[in-house]
């Protein structure tokens, strides 16, 4: 079975250094609660992990399907509980493709397939919260 791992290491008041994959990233509160807003709260780091997920299938099955498109851009909005511990109780997926006449069966047919059957972080939040998606297409 493979295995995931990552280091985070306090570093002072609520920051902390995250080693993801040889990268670093810096993980931060808001100033209102004792940071110092150095980098991200890891909350909404969870819908960057749904976004290159779902984002990085989709380019890779439009590629084998010789699909160009001029843009692309994947949004997440998560709307989280109100009541501690406050979590995304829904999260909603728009995928955002730019381009001239770009075939939308095959469009739906790579977000359909990376949301069903690739994309590990849709499937695990699945699991646990409501999600839903919208395929948006810019023409340029």
């Amino acid at each position: 079975m493979a295995k995931e791992q990552v280091k985070v290491k306090w570093l002072e008041n609520m920051a902390f250094s995250a080693e993801v994959s040889g990268h670093e990233i810096i993980l931060d509160a808001s100033d209102k609660v004792g940071g110092e807003n150095r980098g991200p709260r890891p909350k909404p780091l969870m819908l960057t992990a749904l976004a290159g997920c779902t984002g990085m299938d989709v380019v890779s099955i439009l590629k084998k399907m010789r699909v160009e498109v001029d843009g692309f851009n994947v949004y997440v909005d998560g709307e989280l509980t109100e009541e501690h511990p406050k979590q995304f109780s829904q999260m909603h997926v728009t995928y955002e493709f730019k381009g001239k006449n770009l075939p939308v069966e095959k469009l739906q047919k790579a977000v359909n397939l990376s949301e069903e059957r690739y994309c590990g972080v849709s499937a695990m939040y699945r699991k646990a919260i409501g999600l839903t998606s919208e395929i948006k297409i810019i023409e340029e």
